[in-house]
């Protein structure tokens, strides 16, 4: 029997918790997958998953053997990809994770760049609204909103995000200006529900929290149509700095109650720690980190950030 082949079904069958599940990951016919455990226990004399009806969990002589196959298969993958010269010239596939609208926004062009750059390195770009898991998911390097909860991951921070209230010049002419979150109330408003709940609206000023109601006249699923929506003169709408940028800076649009948004919100590279960086992870790192901190700091900053930055 092929045993390596064995040692990764089994390692994919204890991180996915089923047969049908690491079959599906292996791309093989769940029939293939439990007769290559069934083998690998006959050969090893010794039961490696207690199975039941609803999931496998690993025996005590699974567990070691898994967390052994793990570190052997590890340690393949490394000498294969130091044959390869990949530790010592950027090539390869490179896979990216980040969210829709700041890959799409903020890291494509600068991949763009790279690919230019590096013509021996191909990238898999991986856009998701989600945290993804990088090792179950295949990632290499993901771009990270907030503070990182995964304190196994190494995390390069290139910059923050801040909250921005924000309306076309064209609606606060003929509505007028808010100067507190209360004045919403007499707004028309224009929510994205994970952000915002379309009926209430929460700042921050200080130590004080305000919590207002509003009428949502346009609910959004997704930000970047939220802030079409601001540019096209249908109200007001909060909105993270990267995607307001550039209609600010071309005046779209127009920055609102800025002494009045929480916190900026770190931004961060994370990656898993291993051994050996393979030469396109820091390729990648040292060419993209600059670039990203450039353009975050290059952003609108709440009136609070401004000054906490010149105490």
């Amino acid at each position: 029997m092929d045993r390596l082949e064995g040692m990764s079904i089994v390692l994919a069958v204890a991180e996915a918790g089923s047969l049908s599940a690491a079959a599906r990951r292996q791309k093989l016919p769940l029939a293939t997958v439990s007769r290559k455990v069934s083998e690998l226990e006959a050969h090893l004399r010794t039961k490696l998953f207690n199975r039941s009806s609803r999931a496998l969990v690993p025996t005590d002589a699974g567990l070691s053997y898994i967390a052994a196959a793990k570190r052997i298969l590890a340690d393949i993958a490394e000498a294969e990809r130091a044959a390869s010269g990949e530790y010592t010239t950027p090539r390869g596939d490179l896979s990216v994770s980040t969210l829709v609208a700041l890959g799409r926004l903020c890291l494509q062009p600068v991949l763009a760049e790279f690919l230019v750059t590096f013509p021996e390195v191909d990238v898999h770009l991986n856009l998701q609204d989600r945290t993804v898991d990088l090792l179950e998911e295949h990632i290499d390097v993901a771009l990270r909103v907030g503070d990182l909860a995964d304190s196994s991951l190494i995390a390069v921070r290139v910059g923050e995000i801040h909250r921005v209230a924000c309306a076309s010049p064209a609606y606060l002419k003929s509505r007028g200006t808010p100067k507190s979150p209360d004045d919403l109330s007499v707004h028309d408003c224009i929510s994205y529900p994970p952000m915002q709940s379309p009926g209430t609206w929460r700042f921050r000023r200080d130590q004080t929290e305000y919590v207002v109601p509003v009428r949502s006249r346009f609910i959004a699923s997704n930000l970047e149509s939220a802030c079409d929506a601001a540019r096209a003169g249908l109200g007001i709408t909060v909105a993270f700095s990267y995607l307001v940028a550039e209609p600010i800076k071309s005046r779209e649009l127009v920055p609102l109650l800025q002494d009045f948004q929480p916190p900026p919100q770190p931004v961060s590279f994370v990656y898993s720690p291993n051994r050996f960086m393979p030469a396109k992870l820091r390729a990648f790192l040292d060419f993209a980190v600059p670039r990203l901190r450039a353009q975050l700091a290059d952003q609108p900053k709440s009136a609070a950030r401004n000054r906490v930055a010149r105490e």
